[in-house]
Protein backbone atom coordinates (compact mmCIF):
# COMPACT_ATOMS: atom_id res chain seq x y z
CA UNK A 1 0.00 0.00 0.00
CA UNK A 2 1.14 3.45 -0.94
CA UNK A 3 -0.22 6.63 0.55
CA UNK A 4 0.24 10.18 -0.23
CA UNK A 5 3.42 11.81 1.43
CA UNK A 6 1.89 13.86 4.19
CA UNK A 7 5.14 15.96 3.94
CA UNK A 8 6.54 18.79 2.07
CA UNK A 9 9.50 19.81 3.92
CA UNK A 10 11.59 17.38 1.93
CA UNK A 11 11.76 19.71 -0.71
CA UNK A 12 13.34 22.11 0.27
CA UNK A 13 15.60 20.85 2.97
CA UNK A 14 16.22 17.79 0.76
CA UNK A 15 16.97 19.72 -2.22
CA UNK A 16 19.48 22.23 -0.50
CA UNK A 17 21.18 19.34 0.56
CA UNK A 18 21.04 17.27 -2.64
CA UNK A 19 22.99 20.70 -4.14
CA UNK A 20 25.71 20.46 -1.68
CA UNK A 21 26.55 17.20 -2.38
CA UNK A 22 25.74 17.35 -6.26
CA UNK A 23 23.02 15.35 -6.72
CA UNK A 24 19.40 15.59 -8.03
CA UNK A 25 16.12 15.03 -5.85
CA UNK A 26 14.55 12.35 -7.64
CA UNK A 27 10.72 13.22 -8.47
CA UNK A 28 8.19 10.19 -7.21
CA UNK A 29 4.46 9.83 -8.60
CA UNK A 30 2.18 9.06 -5.22
CA UNK A 31 -0.93 7.44 -5.10
CA UNK A 32 -2.88 10.81 -5.16
CA UNK A 33 -1.13 12.27 -8.40
CA UNK A 34 1.32 14.62 -6.87
CA UNK A 35 5.14 14.61 -7.75
CA UNK A 36 6.69 14.72 -4.60
CA UNK A 37 10.54 15.03 -4.41
CA UNK A 38 12.03 11.67 -3.25
CA UNK A 39 13.58 12.09 0.80
CA UNK A 40 16.43 9.75 -0.44
CA UNK A 41 18.86 11.97 -2.57
CA UNK A 42 20.32 9.92 -4.99
CA UNK A 43 17.65 7.61 -6.46
CA UNK A 44 14.54 5.72 -6.02
CA UNK A 45 14.07 1.94 -5.27
CA UNK A 46 14.73 1.63 -1.32
CA UNK A 47 12.51 -1.44 -0.27
CA UNK A 48 10.34 1.17 1.98
CA UNK A 49 10.05 4.16 0.03
CA UNK A 50 6.37 3.84 0.28
CA UNK A 51 6.17 3.19 3.61
CA UNK A 52 5.30 6.56 6.02
CA UNK A 53 6.19 6.12 9.32
CA UNK A 54 4.77 8.57 12.43
CA UNK A 55 7.03 7.90 15.54
CA UNK A 56 6.20 8.66 19.40
CA UNK A 57 9.94 7.80 20.44
CA UNK A 58 12.46 8.87 22.96
CA UNK A 59 15.95 8.39 24.23
CA UNK A 60 16.81 4.80 22.41
CA UNK A 61 14.48 2.47 21.58
CA UNK A 62 11.34 4.12 19.64
CA UNK A 63 13.71 6.31 17.61
CA UNK A 64 16.21 3.50 16.64
CA UNK A 65 13.90 1.37 15.57
CA UNK A 66 12.28 4.12 13.32
CA UNK A 67 15.53 5.06 11.93
CA UNK A 68 16.40 1.48 10.48
CA UNK A 69 13.18 1.97 9.12
CA UNK A 70 14.03 5.60 7.71
CA UNK A 71 17.79 3.76 6.75
CA UNK A 72 15.57 1.36 4.34
CA UNK A 73 13.96 4.19 2.60
CA UNK A 74 10.59 5.18 4.98
CA UNK A 75 9.51 8.68 5.58
CA UNK A 76 9.59 8.93 9.68
CA UNK A 77 7.53 11.85 10.91
CA UNK A 78 8.86 12.20 14.64
CA UNK A 79 6.10 13.82 17.00
CA UNK A 80 6.98 15.21 19.86
CA UNK A 81 5.08 17.48 22.55
CA UNK A 82 5.86 21.65 22.07
CA UNK A 83 7.14 22.37 25.33
CA UNK A 84 10.49 20.18 24.79
CA UNK A 85 10.15 17.48 22.10
CA UNK A 86 12.24 13.99 22.97
CA UNK A 87 13.59 13.69 26.53
CA UNK A 88 17.38 13.82 25.68
CA UNK A 89 17.14 17.08 23.50
CA UNK A 90 19.37 19.42 25.14
CA UNK A 91 19.83 17.11 27.88
CA UNK A 92 23.28 16.29 28.64
CA UNK A 93 26.70 15.50 26.04
CA UNK A 94 25.88 12.11 25.82
CA UNK A 95 21.77 12.67 26.21
CA UNK A 96 22.36 15.16 22.48
CA UNK A 97 25.32 12.94 20.92
CA UNK A 98 22.30 9.87 21.16
CA UNK A 99 19.88 11.78 19.53
CA UNK A 100 22.02 13.10 16.95
CA UNK A 101 22.80 9.18 15.78
CA UNK A 102 19.20 8.05 16.26
CA UNK A 103 17.03 10.59 14.74
CA UNK A 104 18.87 11.33 11.12
CA UNK A 105 16.58 10.95 8.08
CA UNK A 106 13.73 11.87 9.80
CA UNK A 107 10.96 14.78 10.17
CA UNK A 108 10.15 16.59 13.22
CA UNK A 109 6.44 17.64 13.92
CA UNK A 110 5.51 19.39 17.11
CA UNK A 111 1.87 18.98 18.66
CA UNK A 112 -0.28 18.94 22.10
CA UNK A 113 -1.73 15.15 22.06
CA UNK A 114 -3.68 16.24 25.03
CA UNK A 115 -5.62 19.10 23.11
CA UNK A 116 -8.58 18.56 21.31
CA UNK A 117 -6.87 20.32 17.74
CA UNK A 118 -3.79 18.16 18.43
CA UNK A 119 -5.01 14.82 18.60
CA UNK A 120 -7.25 15.66 15.54
CA UNK A 121 -4.07 17.05 13.67
CA UNK A 122 -2.10 13.75 14.70
CA UNK A 123 -4.88 11.51 13.98
CA UNK A 124 -4.70 12.88 10.18
CA UNK A 125 -1.33 11.79 10.17
CA UNK A 126 -2.73 8.62 11.23
CA UNK A 127 -4.87 8.45 8.41
CA UNK A 128 -2.05 8.91 6.19
CA UNK A 129 0.62 6.45 7.97
CA UNK A 130 1.26 2.94 7.55
CA UNK A 131 3.64 2.41 10.74
CA UNK A 132 3.50 3.51 14.22
CA UNK A 133 6.28 3.37 16.45
CA UNK A 134 6.16 4.02 20.08
CA UNK A 135 7.88 3.52 23.08
CA UNK A 136 6.05 5.53 25.73
CA UNK A 137 6.20 4.07 29.80
CA UNK A 138 2.76 1.28 30.01
CA UNK A 139 -0.60 2.42 29.77
CA UNK A 140 0.91 6.12 28.22
CA UNK A 141 -0.48 5.83 24.92
CA UNK A 142 -4.02 4.96 26.65
CA UNK A 143 -4.15 8.04 28.19
CA UNK A 144 -3.83 10.02 25.79
CA UNK A 145 -6.12 8.17 23.42
CA UNK A 146 -3.75 7.56 21.10
CA UNK A 147 -3.52 3.65 21.75
CA UNK A 148 -3.83 1.01 18.94
CA UNK A 149 -7.53 0.22 19.88
CA UNK A 150 -7.82 3.90 19.13
CA UNK A 151 -6.12 4.34 16.16
CA UNK A 152 -7.29 1.06 14.00
CA UNK A 153 -10.30 3.18 14.01
CA UNK A 154 -8.91 5.59 12.00
CA UNK A 155 -6.57 3.46 9.94
CA UNK A 156 -7.60 -0.09 9.85
CA UNK A 157 -4.09 -0.81 7.82
CA UNK A 158 -2.07 0.78 10.88
CA UNK A 159 0.42 -1.33 11.76
CA UNK A 160 1.22 -0.17 15.42
CA UNK A 161 4.16 -1.25 16.99
CA UNK A 162 5.06 -0.90 20.86
CA UNK A 163 8.35 -1.07 22.39
CA UNK A 164 7.83 -1.73 26.50
CA UNK A 165 9.71 -2.86 28.97
CA UNK A 166 8.13 -6.46 29.11
CA UNK A 167 5.39 -8.25 27.54
CA UNK A 168 1.87 -8.94 28.97
CA UNK A 169 2.78 -10.74 32.33
CA UNK A 170 3.32 -10.47 36.29
CA UNK A 171 6.46 -7.55 35.27
CA UNK A 172 4.36 -5.87 32.73
CA UNK A 173 3.72 -2.86 34.87
CA UNK A 174 7.51 -2.63 36.28
CA UNK A 175 9.33 0.72 35.66
CA UNK A 176 11.91 -0.36 32.69
CA UNK A 177 14.79 1.16 31.68
CA UNK A 178 17.65 -0.74 29.41
CA UNK A 179 19.96 -1.67 32.69
CA UNK A 180 17.10 -3.50 34.20
CA UNK A 181 16.74 -5.53 31.48
CA UNK A 182 20.19 -6.31 31.02
CA UNK A 183 20.09 -7.40 35.02
CA UNK A 184 17.02 -9.41 34.64
CA UNK A 185 18.04 -11.02 31.38
CA UNK A 186 21.75 -12.74 33.13
CA UNK A 187 23.63 -10.11 30.56
CA UNK A 188 24.75 -8.53 33.89
CA UNK A 189 25.58 -11.97 35.34
CA UNK A 190 28.23 -13.01 32.99
CA UNK A 191 29.97 -9.40 31.98
CA UNK A 192 32.64 -7.77 34.04
CA UNK A 193 35.08 -9.78 36.09
CA UNK A 194 35.28 -12.54 38.20
CA UNK A 195 34.45 -11.71 41.70
CA UNK A 196 33.75 -8.32 40.96
CA UNK A 197 30.16 -6.16 40.92
CA UNK A 198 28.09 -6.86 37.46
CA UNK A 199 28.50 -4.55 35.05
CA UNK A 200 26.37 -3.21 32.52
CA UNK A 201 27.39 -3.27 28.68
CA UNK A 202 29.02 0.03 27.61
CA UNK A 203 26.05 0.72 25.17
CA UNK A 204 22.03 0.57 25.33
CA UNK A 205 22.41 -2.97 24.20
CA UNK A 206 18.54 -4.00 25.85
CA UNK A 207 17.08 -1.13 23.97
CA UNK A 208 18.80 -1.52 20.63
CA UNK A 209 18.19 -5.36 20.90
CA UNK A 210 14.47 -4.74 21.29
CA UNK A 211 14.46 -1.85 18.26
CA UNK A 212 16.09 -4.60 16.14
CA UNK A 213 13.76 -6.69 17.19
CA UNK A 214 11.13 -4.56 16.87
CA UNK A 215 11.85 -2.93 12.44
CA UNK A 216 12.22 -7.19 11.75
CA UNK A 217 9.01 -7.56 13.28
CA UNK A 218 7.24 -4.13 11.36
CA UNK A 219 8.42 -6.02 8.12
CA UNK A 220 6.74 -8.83 8.83
CA UNK A 221 3.69 -7.37 9.23
CA UNK A 222 4.00 -4.60 6.45
CA UNK A 223 4.69 -8.26 4.60
CA UNK A 224 1.29 -9.92 6.16
CA UNK A 225 -0.57 -6.59 5.56
CA UNK A 226 -0.19 -7.21 2.06
CA UNK A 227 -1.88 -10.24 1.65
CA UNK A 228 -4.47 -9.10 4.33
CA UNK A 229 -5.42 -5.55 4.33
CA UNK A 230 -5.51 -5.40 7.62
CA UNK A 231 -3.00 -4.12 10.33
CA UNK A 232 -1.83 -5.35 13.80
CA UNK A 233 -0.46 -4.74 17.08
CA UNK A 234 3.35 -5.52 17.52
CA UNK A 235 4.64 -5.73 21.01
CA UNK A 236 8.48 -5.75 21.67
CA UNK A 237 9.79 -6.14 24.46
CA UNK A 238 13.36 -5.05 26.28
CA UNK A 239 13.02 -8.11 28.93
CA UNK A 240 12.23 -10.68 26.31
CA UNK A 241 14.48 -9.23 23.77
CA UNK A 242 17.45 -9.27 25.64
CA UNK A 243 16.76 -12.99 27.07
CA UNK A 244 17.15 -13.89 23.69
CA UNK A 245 20.65 -12.57 23.23
CA UNK A 246 21.29 -15.21 26.37
CA UNK A 247 19.79 -18.19 24.89
CA UNK A 248 22.84 -20.22 24.44
CA UNK A 249 23.76 -19.54 27.62
CA UNK A 250 20.07 -20.24 28.86
CA UNK A 251 20.72 -23.67 27.22
CA UNK A 252 23.79 -24.81 29.05
CA UNK A 253 22.72 -23.60 32.27
CA UNK A 254 19.88 -26.83 31.87
CA UNK A 255 21.78 -29.06 29.71
CA UNK A 256 25.24 -28.36 31.91
CA UNK A 257 23.50 -27.86 34.84
CA UNK A 258 26.48 -25.05 35.46
CA UNK A 259 25.70 -21.49 35.92
CA UNK A 260 28.02 -19.24 33.64
CA UNK A 261 29.81 -16.45 36.01
CA UNK A 262 31.61 -13.46 34.91
CA UNK A 263 34.32 -13.84 32.29
CA UNK A 264 35.49 -10.51 31.33
CA UNK A 265 37.14 -10.72 27.71
CA UNK A 266 37.66 -14.42 28.37
CA UNK A 267 35.48 -17.58 26.66
CA UNK A 268 35.51 -20.88 28.70
CA UNK A 269 35.63 -23.09 25.17
CA UNK A 270 38.64 -21.37 24.70
CA UNK A 271 42.24 -21.13 25.57
CA UNK A 272 44.43 -18.39 25.32
CA UNK A 273 41.19 -16.68 24.70
CA UNK A 274 41.14 -12.67 26.36
CA UNK A 275 42.79 -9.62 25.95
CA UNK A 276 46.24 -9.00 26.74
CA UNK A 277 49.09 -5.83 27.62
CA UNK A 278 51.24 -4.77 24.98
CA UNK A 279 54.57 -3.67 25.72
CA UNK A 280 53.20 -0.22 24.79
CA UNK A 281 50.29 -0.49 27.54
CA UNK A 282 47.70 -1.00 25.26
CA UNK A 283 45.43 -3.76 24.83
CA UNK A 284 45.01 -6.27 22.33
CA UNK A 285 42.73 -9.02 22.41
CA UNK A 286 43.74 -12.54 20.88
CA UNK A 287 41.75 -15.63 20.38
CA UNK A 288 42.96 -18.51 18.66
CA UNK A 289 39.82 -20.57 18.00
CA UNK A 290 41.58 -24.24 16.51
CA UNK A 291 44.75 -26.29 17.03
CA UNK A 292 46.17 -25.23 14.01
CA UNK A 293 45.24 -21.26 14.67
CA UNK A 294 47.00 -22.25 17.76
CA UNK A 295 50.15 -23.33 16.31
CA UNK A 296 50.50 -20.51 13.97
CA UNK A 297 49.78 -18.40 17.26
CA UNK A 298 52.92 -19.63 18.49
CA UNK A 299 54.89 -19.33 15.54
CA UNK A 300 54.06 -15.59 14.48
CA UNK A 301 55.27 -14.56 18.14
CA UNK A 302 58.18 -16.68 18.43
CA UNK A 303 57.09 -19.24 20.99
CA UNK A 304 58.26 -22.77 21.13
CA UNK A 305 55.36 -24.30 23.24
CA UNK A 306 52.89 -25.25 20.02
CA UNK A 307 53.62 -29.16 20.56
CA UNK A 308 53.95 -29.00 24.21
CA UNK A 309 51.74 -31.63 25.56
CA UNK A 310 50.79 -29.26 28.52
CA UNK A 311 48.95 -27.10 25.52
CA UNK A 312 49.10 -29.63 22.20
CA UNK A 313 45.47 -29.89 22.34
CA UNK A 314 42.50 -27.57 23.54
CA UNK A 315 41.84 -30.00 25.90
CA UNK A 316 45.55 -29.23 27.46
CA UNK A 317 45.08 -25.84 26.83
CA UNK A 318 41.84 -25.20 29.09
CA UNK A 319 43.46 -27.92 31.91
CA UNK A 320 46.44 -25.78 32.07
CA UNK A 321 45.07 -22.53 31.28
CA UNK A 322 46.22 -20.63 34.05
CA UNK A 323 49.87 -21.07 33.36
CA UNK A 324 49.61 -20.42 29.88
CA UNK A 325 47.60 -17.21 29.74
CA UNK A 326 50.71 -16.09 32.24
CA UNK A 327 53.24 -17.11 29.16
CA UNK A 328 51.52 -15.26 26.64
CA UNK A 329 51.21 -12.42 28.81
CA UNK A 330 54.83 -12.62 29.28
CA UNK A 331 55.09 -12.58 25.15
CA UNK A 332 52.84 -10.09 24.92
CA UNK A 333 55.01 -7.47 26.89
CA UNK A 334 57.56 -7.76 23.85
CA UNK A 335 55.83 -6.28 20.97
CA UNK A 336 53.67 -3.28 20.63
CA UNK A 337 50.57 -3.39 19.97
CA UNK A 338 50.91 -3.03 16.67
CA UNK A 339 53.49 -5.56 16.44
CA UNK A 340 51.56 -7.92 18.11
CA UNK A 341 48.55 -7.48 15.89
CA UNK A 342 50.46 -7.27 12.25
CA UNK A 343 52.13 -10.84 13.16
CA UNK A 344 49.00 -12.56 13.91
CA UNK A 345 46.49 -10.70 11.20
CA UNK A 346 49.60 -12.10 8.93
CA UNK A 347 49.54 -15.52 10.84
CA UNK A 348 45.94 -15.68 10.19
CA UNK A 349 44.99 -15.51 13.84
CA UNK A 350 42.18 -13.64 15.14
CA UNK A 351 43.42 -10.80 16.52
CA UNK A 352 41.85 -7.32 17.34
CA UNK A 353 43.39 -4.28 19.21
CA UNK A 354 40.94 -2.71 21.87
CA UNK A 355 39.91 0.31 20.33
CA UNK A 356 38.74 3.61 21.97
CA UNK A 357 36.02 5.92 20.38
CA UNK A 358 38.87 7.82 19.03
CA UNK A 359 40.22 5.04 17.31
CA UNK A 360 36.49 3.90 16.02
CA UNK A 361 36.52 7.18 14.86
CA UNK A 362 39.57 7.43 12.72
CA UNK A 363 39.51 3.68 11.80
CA UNK A 364 40.66 3.34 8.03
CA UNK A 365 38.59 0.15 7.34
CA UNK A 366 35.42 2.38 8.32
CA UNK A 367 36.98 5.32 6.00
CA UNK A 368 37.20 3.04 3.75
CA UNK A 369 33.78 1.57 3.37
CA UNK A 370 32.13 4.63 3.67
CA UNK A 371 30.52 3.23 6.55
CA UNK A 372 30.27 6.72 8.89
CA UNK A 373 28.49 9.93 7.53
CA UNK A 374 28.61 13.28 8.62
CA UNK A 375 25.30 15.20 10.18
CA UNK A 376 24.75 18.50 12.02
CA UNK A 377 24.23 18.14 15.67
CA UNK A 378 21.28 19.67 16.96
CA UNK A 379 22.20 20.51 20.33
CA UNK A 380 25.27 21.08 22.92
CA UNK A 381 27.97 22.71 21.24
CA UNK A 382 26.54 21.59 17.31
CA UNK A 383 28.84 20.76 14.55
CA UNK A 384 29.82 18.22 12.38
CA UNK A 385 29.64 14.67 13.84
CA UNK A 386 30.23 11.18 12.29
CA UNK A 387 27.45 8.70 12.62
CA UNK A 388 27.35 4.97 11.41
CA UNK A 389 25.43 4.54 8.40
CA UNK A 390 23.17 1.52 7.89
CA UNK A 391 25.69 -1.52 8.01
CA UNK A 392 23.75 -3.77 5.66
CA UNK A 393 24.63 -4.00 1.58
CA UNK A 394 22.81 -4.81 -0.85
CA UNK A 395 23.03 -5.36 -5.12
CA UNK A 396 19.03 -4.41 -5.28
CA UNK A 397 19.63 -0.94 -3.88
CA UNK A 398 22.22 2.15 -2.28
CA UNK A 399 21.81 2.93 1.02
CA UNK A 400 19.82 6.19 2.15
CA UNK A 401 22.10 9.45 2.56
CA UNK A 402 22.04 10.09 5.91
CA UNK A 403 20.43 13.83 6.48
CA UNK A 404 20.56 16.00 9.86
CA UNK A 405 18.68 15.08 12.92
CA UNK A 406 15.94 17.45 12.87
CA UNK A 407 15.50 20.49 15.48
CA UNK A 408 12.38 20.72 17.66
CA UNK A 409 9.13 20.93 15.60
CA UNK A 410 11.61 21.47 11.98
CA UNK A 411 8.98 20.16 9.48
CA UNK A 412 5.73 21.04 11.57
CA UNK A 413 4.68 24.26 9.29
CA UNK A 414 4.79 22.21 5.68
CA UNK A 415 4.11 18.98 7.25
CA UNK A 416 0.34 20.63 8.12
CA UNK A 417 0.00 22.37 4.97
CA UNK A 418 0.30 19.13 3.16
CA UNK A 419 -2.04 17.93 5.42
CA UNK A 420 -4.55 21.27 4.03
CA UNK A 421 -4.03 23.78 6.65
CA UNK A 422 -3.83 27.23 5.87
CA UNK A 423 -1.74 29.97 7.23
CA UNK A 424 -4.03 31.48 9.70
CA UNK A 425 -5.35 28.12 11.14
CA UNK A 426 -1.42 27.05 11.55
CA UNK A 427 -0.92 30.62 13.59
CA UNK A 428 -4.16 30.16 15.66
CA UNK A 429 -2.98 26.76 16.51
CA UNK A 430 1.09 28.26 17.46
CA UNK A 431 -0.96 30.87 19.99
CA UNK A 432 -2.58 28.17 21.53
CA UNK A 433 0.00 25.77 22.02
CA UNK A 434 -1.40 23.40 19.98
CA UNK A 435 2.06 23.14 18.46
Amino acid sequence: MTHDSPTHRARTRREEQARDDDREVTPVMTDGGRVAPSLLPGGEGRPLSDVTVLELGHIIAGPFCSMILADLGAEVIKVESPGGGDAVRDSSPIGNSSFNYVNRNKLSVTLDLKSDDGKAIFEELVANADVLVENFAAGTVDRLGVGYDDLKTVNEELVYCSIKGFNQGPYERFPALDPVAEALSGVMSVTGHPGQPPVRSGTSLSDMVASLYAAVTVLGAIRQRQETGTGQHLTVPLFESTVALMGYWLAYTQAYDDVPEPMGASHPGWAPYDVFRSGDDEWVFIGPSSDRQWRQFCDALGLDIGDDERFAELENRLENRTELHAIVEATCEEYTRDELVTRLQDAGVPVAPVNDMGDVRDDPHLEATDALAEVEATEGDGGRVRTPRFPARSTGFDRVESTDPPSLGEDTTPVLEALGYDEGEIDRFREAGVL
